[in-house]
């Protein structure tokens, strides 16, 4: 017995040992806090964004929307920076204004334009109508107040429990690849760049996955392991333009099994593990690996195309995250600044031929005749650069652009001068920039998509200027605000769907380049010469501040006048009901007369509940977020009223045997007094074998 105790003694001694010179062998250099919350938009006859497709209305859920925040602040100088991965088509300027204003109202100068990353997946199947800037709320029919607050509300709260929850520990970080999950949809323009170039690079996809792993770590306490962000280019837009359920689509699923499946996440409790999806320079970087003009792949399977592109994400983040071993260790510093892209003049170093100029923003012929994955009118063609006088004409009542913008936007067929119309312009000129650096670590934060070669020679730009100072750099697209795309001065020759959405001309990357090069240079130490030293055209005395059109935007859509059931019915009463008994893998479906989604958006909260009977109680197993879960909305007669929503549960294999039932809550707009008032409905009771 002696030689066993000391036995388990010694192994007790040696795991002590080994775990101390891994998991705490990593000093807490920063204060790290995250945060996760709800910001699920009306999910009933809201456009959707993405696709400008005005039949593709909200009807239901697939899985909710989040927004995921971090805040890390450098431990000797207070400096902190704050992220947020938002599941969004886009995060609109109009947001990003109402986001800052409810965080000064909140904290004060803590946290401003300067010192905030607020980045969309670019999920296509998120609604739309937060914009104050016409061109992305024609196809919504407005401005929509829901969906805008929603948002907001959502991000602020986020951040917020990022705040609450600052603790001491360290950040991990780690790069692979992945090279199964996206494909270049515009190979043709994408050729069109150097060769040298682009045997450089070595393929036409950003197979780069970086990953960062956050650690609580409080002295004598073992590390928690609390959040991850990673950032990959590929589209969410699996779902395609034909469905009409919202969804976070493949990044919202792989942060689902890593939130959700794999840490246990409720999505309800302060603690929760936050797991971000986010998207870098994905302009061209399309899921649908078919390439066919459907826009579909792996399969024909919207659903299974969307669980099969999270699920590679999932697991390539998985093992970058769990393999993860370097530490962040240096300065956080961030550096912003506001530029008018529509009128920016860049000098030949970044042009690498003469002085040139932006160009007031307007769209091609080639933007209207859409992508691969879901192409426009048949009387737009990619490629476009002659402009067809039909086409100018209509485009020219509108708007007319002069010979000037004509020509400065050279190969581009310009069909509409979105940046000359009044009494505003149609999208906005005066942009966000900015830098975030933690430690070794660059994001770059971008209002718009880049295609990936126009992402590598961004993120080159400022490597190149940071030196020794940088290891890795991301871009994170879509942030605080969004402009179209941009594409590289050869792509946008070609004026594929993404050159001709690239709004201020052939030379827009050039102008980011010299912008992002000026905030590079600022963060350098004082005295300290850019690795590559440049001559950029510097940024006016007076920086331009974009316009707030808060009241000034319009709305088409009517809202809910009221709910009612048929005679003799209620709202909540089952219309179809259950089976007795089903196997595992099969489909329960259950059908109820409803009230409208936008009565309620039941945000933090459900449409539907899957309960399991647990020997004395009703254990909730499964709500509108699960993946097994499906939640849809018709409208039966508008004049009466009535409305109807299916609830469907896939029983996966590893259900518990046992009873169960499907509850549905919602709540309905009384007649006469307008009154909105919960209600709930249950199937019966079920069997699962």
């Amino acid at each position: 017995m002696k030689y066993q105790r000391n036995g388990l003694l010694f192994c007790l001694y040696l795991f002590f040992i080994l775990l101390s010179s891994t998991s705490w062998s990593y000093e807490s250099n920063y204060l790290i806090g995250r945060g996760i919350h709800d910001i699920t938009g009306p999910a009933a006859e809201v456009g959707l964004m993405g696709y400008a497709n005005t039949k593709q209305k909200s009807s239901g859920i697939h899985t909710r929307q989040w927004a995921r925040a971090f805040i890390i602040i450098d431990g000797m100088s207070g400096q902190r920076v704050v992220f947020v991965n938002v599941d969004a088509g886009s995060v609109f300027q109009a947001v990003t204004q109402g986001v800052m204003r409810a965080l000064d109202a909140k904290f004060g100068s803590l946290y401003t334009d300067d010192n905030v990353i607020l980045s969309a997946t670019h999920t296509h199947s998120a609604v739309g109508g937060q914009s104050h800037y016409g061109l992305y709320d024609i196809t919504i029919l407005g401005f929509i107040e829901q969906a805008y607050q929603a948002q907001v509300e959502g991000i602020v709260a986020a951040i917020e429990k990022a705040h609450n929850d600052v603790k001491p520990g360290y950040i991990l970080i780690n790069k692979g690849d992945l090279s199964n999950a996206s494909y270049n949809r515009s190979i043709e323009a994408y050729n069109n760049n150097p060769l040298l170039e682009r045997l450089y690079y070595a393929g036409s996809i950003q197979s780069e996955m970086t990953v960062l792993k956050f650690m609580h770590q409080q002295s004598n306490q073992v590390p928690q392991e609390i959040g991850m962000i990673n950032w990959f280019a590929t589209h969410p837009n699996a779902m395609g333009r034909e469905l009409t359920v919202l969804s976070s689509d493949n990044k919202g699923y792989a942060a689902y099994l890593f939130e959700r499946v794999l840490k246990g996440s409720d999505y309800q409790s302060n603690d929760n593990f936050v797991a971000a999806f986010a998207i870098n320079n994905a302009g061209d970087m399309s899921p649908n690996l078919n390439s066919d003009e459907e826009g579909r792949g792996p399969t024909n399977d919207r659903f299974k195309n969307v669980e099969i592109i999270g699920e590679r994400q999932y697991q390539a983040a998985l093992t970058l995250y769990d393999n993860a071993t370097e530490q962040l260790i240096g300065s956080i510093e961030y550096q912003q600044q506001f530029v008018d892209l529509s009128n920016t003049l860049v000098a030949a170093d970044f042009t690498h031929t003469e002085m040139k100029h932006t160009c007031v923003a307007g769209l091609g012929e080639s933007f209207a005749a859409g992508t691969e994955d879901g192409r426009g009118p048949s009387f737009f063609e990619e490629g476009s650069t002659e402009a067809n006088p039909f086409f100018q004409f209509i485009s020219g009542m509108i708007v007319e652009p002069s010979e000037e913008d004509i020509a400065c936007h050279e190969n581009k067929a310009l069909l509409l001068a979105v940046g000359k119309t009044t009494p505003y312009p149609w999208s906005p000129e005066v942009l966000p920039l900015s830098i975030q650096k933690l430690g070794q670590l660059a994001i770059l934060a971008v209002p718009a998509e880049l295609t990936i070669m126009a992402g590598r020679r961004l993120m080159k730009t400022v490597e190149s200027t940071l030196g020794e100072q940088l290891q890795y750099s991301v871009i994170a697209g879509l942030s605080n605000a969004y402009s179209g795309y941009v594409a590289t001065k050869e792509e946008y020759d070609l004026q594929h769907y993404e050159g001709g959405s690239t709004h201020f001309g052939p030379w827009t990357l050039s102008a980011y380049q010299q912008s992002f090069y000026q905030l590079a240079t600022r963060m350098l130490p004082v005295g300290e010469e850019p690795a590559v030293i440049l001559a950029p055209i510097p940024f006016p005395v007076v920086e331009p501040i974009p316009r707030d059109l808060t009241g000034e935007t319009i709305n088409f859509q009517t809202g809910v006048v009221h709910d009612q059931a048929p005679i003799f019915k209620r709202i909540g009463e089952l219309v179809d009901d259950t089976e007795d008994f089903y196997q595992k893998g099969e489909h329960v479906v259950a059908r109820f007369w409803s009230g409208h989604p936008k009565n309620n958006l039941r945000t933090q909260r459900t449409f539907m509940e899957v309960q399991f009977w647990n020997d004395d109680h009703w254990q909730v197993i499964a709500t509108d977020n699960d993946w097994s879960t499906l939640y849809e909305w018709d409208r039966i007669d508008g004049v009466w009223g009535t409305s109807q929503v299916t609830l469907t549960w896939h029983i996966p294999p590893h259900a518990a045997t046992g009873y169960y039932r499907l509850v549905h809550f919602g709540d309905e707009k009384k007649p006469i007094t307008g009154e909105i008032k919960a209600y709930s409905g249950s199937s019966r009771v079920f069997f699962v074998d």
